[in-house]
């Protein structure tokens, strides 16, 4: 049963939320992109180890919201007339070799949360939590500890499990695909299971075990998508439940995170550019809180621990890019925080794992991915490149001292499992059914040179054997806010899409976190703009080298990305044939003017506060979608939104669409007869979830709309869909 953590750094987007006014999903560990979801991932015929996720992970200190699992059937399907029989005369190594390339492999799924725990698993199985023997986790044989009809919501899942230390009690956060909301049941582990307590809307929770062995459970609530009360509580015959912290600041969000060695569980407070951490003592969990390190304004800092000494991942000084600092457990403030381990320019910290004698460090430099493994006790460092064709990390966090798991993916590829043997000093690939995609397409890495000289990062995917790319259709990805990585998780409807002769490319502009935090800071507040003119020169990149042209390039975005779409088509329409967005941000201005929607005063370091400052108002409006819309010829546009979506209202989204018709319908009109006039397609869905990746009509929608739109045949695309996708 192999797992699917989130990356790091995510914080930045979710203390940030993942709003629309924010966004998905990358990450410092977080609570959601930040998304406590933890996926499994699971080939069920070449499934070759077991790799459980233990707990959240430092990247996981930011807000995430998860994503809805789906299934695959006949992922990577073979062509029956190469099922042969072997030769006799093959050797063993051949036979093998050949079967693993020949026959077809049955099922490719994405499973909810699980954890492992003693000599037990525990995961989610049907509509139940259960758990089973470890050695028994893959068969039918498992013990149901809680059945979550009993909730009465609709389709519930499992977003995250935490096993209290010595197995007396296991809770469980519960949601459903159409809310945010949560919640999270505490069930007595005995001969008959049952349920001892239930909490609404619990963001991030932890177990640590007091000094009469009694189990104490530390909680955050969230109201109205602000997380700033923070509880704890036991059970059984000492039953208690109380609130201990209140974050009086609304711009911050509380996250809580146990160090690796479950120590300390630190109560991470922070916004998009400030962080402040209290340590609460695993030993002695009633003493209060110590703080580290009071908030300073532009600096962010998380902690992890090992042997008396507090690692801290920080900005603090120059560069003011994150190092890797060390100090005293029992000194924790920031004059004795010393020098330990610095980055190169331009480096995105993805993760941080810390294990007994190593610190692992996941870095994204110059758009390529590395490993950093630091000696603790000499101090040695050695770094990593791994495979060009690998975009994303997925953590594998485990208990196992001498091993560090992880899995790399892209967006047409899924994900491949890889170990860093420390002993050995080597990392190992896992071995095996090679993926038909790695000699069938191509992977690229340019570079497009923005207005001020900036080279902007892009990423391109598109098949190997394509004549005459020119001709090809385009689908550009772009993201550009909250310091947050352009999300390149494998998606099999993009690996469909390549597979039918499109180009995929990913544009890393300014206002994302590919190149660091200076690469946010350049894309965000009275710089914005800067975000704007690198997709732009993206775009004209692409299409000055070769791929594609305006009639066949489309451009896709969620969240805040939408910004940058929505001004690129009020800015340079002729750009672009087609649009699709799903809960795209386009009514800058009148949100961030609205104080009393839940999400504002979180984004005022992103976007600025218009209410307070003209400089800010005026900016925002020369790049605010809904502003600039003017009567001209448009792409068309298709619009995914979610009716009860809290961090992007729908009533901006309504009146943005209704103002663009109106737009297009006044040009229409001066235009005269044997103008066609775009199409304009809004697509409210039911819910108030704000992005379902996974949903299958969302998909099917989109690209219906793309290949019309292009004038493209979609009967093979179609068909290999339902080959991935259960309809």
């Amino acid at each position: 049963m192999q797992q699917k953590s989130k990356l790091f750094l995510q914080a930045l987007k979710y203390s940030i939320p993942h709003l629309g006014k924010c966004m998905q999903k990358q990450h410092l560990k977080h609570c959601n992109f930040a998304d406590h979801y933890y996926n499994r991932i699971k080939l069920k015929k070449y499934h070759l180890t077991k790799c459980l996720q233990n707990k959240p992970k430092i990247s996981e200190l930011a807000r995430n919201i998860p994503s809805r699992s789906f299934s695959c059937k006949n992922f990577l399907p073979i062509k029956q007339e190469n099922k042969k029989s072997l030769p006799e005369n093959m050797d063993a190594f051949e036979k093998v070799r050949t079967k693993l390339e020949t026959q077809p492999q049955e099922e490719y799924e994405i499973i909810n949360a699980e954890i492992k725990h003693g000599g037990f698993v525990y995961y989610q199985e049907g509509c139940c939590l259960v758990r089973s023997k470890d050695e028994e986790a893959d068969s039918d044989n498992y013990e149901v500890l809680f059945n979550m009809e009993e909730l009465k919501l609709d389709q519930p899942f499992i977003d995250c499990i935490r096993v209290a230390p010595d197995e007396k009690y296991v809770a469980a956060k519960i949601r459903t695909e159409d809310s945010e909301a949560s919640t999270c049941i505490v069930v007595k582990l005995s001969d008959q299971p049952s349920v001892e307590a239930s909490f609404p809307n619990v963001s991030s929770f932890e177990w640590v075990k007091d000094e009469e062995d009694e189990d104490v459970l530390f909680y955050t609530f969230q109201r109205n998508l602000r997380c700033h009360d923070v509880y704890r509580a036991t059970f059984g015959d000492n039953k208690r439940n109380e609130r201990f912290y209140t974050e009086k600041d609304p711009s911050y969000f509380v996250f809580l995170y146990l160090t690796k060695d479950s120590r300390f569980l630190t109560m991470n407070i922070m916004n998009k550019t400030t962080s402040e951490v209290w340590l609460i003592d695993g030993l002695s969990p009633w003493d209060p809180p110590v703080l580290i390190q009071k908030r300073i304004h532009g600096v962010l800092y998380y902690v992890e621990h090992r042997d008396d000494e507090l690692y801290i991942l920080t900005n603090v000084g120059e560069p003011t890019e994150f190092k890797l600092m060390r100090t005293a457990a029992d000194t924790p403030a920031i004059m004795n925080w010393d020098l330990f381990f610095t980055m190169k320019r331009n480096t995105k910290v993805v993760d941080l794992d810390m294990f007994k004698d190593h610190c692992v460090l996941f870095l994204k430099h110059s758009n390529l991915l590395y490993v950093n493994v630091i000696g603790l006790a000499d101090d040695s460092v050695r770094s990593l490149k791994l495979p060009p064709w690998a975009c994303g990390f997925i953590m594998d966090t485990n208990s196992d001292p001498k091993n560090c798991p992880f899995q790399l993916c892209s967006p047409i590829r899924p994900p491949k499992y890889y170990t860093y043997k420390f002993a050995e000093g080597k990392l190992f690939e896992e071995t095996g059914h090679e993926d038909p995609i790695t000699k069938t397409s191509r992977v690229l890495r340019l570079e497009a040179k923005s207005k001020d000289g900036k080279l902007v990062p892009m990423t391109v995917f598109h098949k190997m054997d394509s004549e005459d790319l020119q001709k090809k259709p385009l689908l550009v990805h772009v993201y550009g806010a909250y310091g947050m990585d352009l999300k390149m998780n494998f998606r099999p409807e993009r690996r469909v899409l390549v597979d039918d002769g499109w180009i995929l490319a990913y544009c890393h502009v300014r206002g994302g976190g590919e190149l660091g935090l200076q690469w946010h800071a350049d894309g965000r507040l009275t710089k914005k703009l800067n975000g704007l003119a690198d997709l732009e020169a993206c775009i004209k990149t692409l299409h000055d080298q070769g791929f594609s042209q305006p009639s066949l390039t489309t451009l896709t975005a969620f969240s805040a990305g939408g910004v940058l779409v929505g001004a690129l088509c009020n800015s340079n329409p002729e750009l672009l044939r087609a649009v699709t967005l799903e809960a795209p941000f386009l009514d800058v201005l009148n949100t961030m003017m609205d104080t009393t929607l839940p999400l504002t005063l979180e984004e005022l370091e992103e976007w600025g506060n218009p209410s307070s400052d003209e400089k800010h108002k005026n900016y925002i409006k020369c790049y605010c979608p809904y502003q600039n819309i003017k009567p001209q010829h448009y792409p068309s546009i298709h619009i995914t939104a979610y009716e009860n979506d809290e961090r992007v209202p729908l009533r901006g989204i309504v009146s943005y669409t209704e103002k663009l018709k109106e737009a297009i319908a006044e040009h229409a009109k001066d235009t005269g007869e044997g103008y066609q006039a775009p199409n304009i397609t809004l697509d409210i869905q039911p819910g108030g979830n704000h992005v379902i990746e996974d949903s299958h009509k969302k998909i099917t929608a989109q690209i219906k709309f793309l290949y019309e739109e292009l004038g493209l045949d979609s009967t093979s695309v179609f068909e290999n869909l339902k080959k991935y996708l259960k309809f």
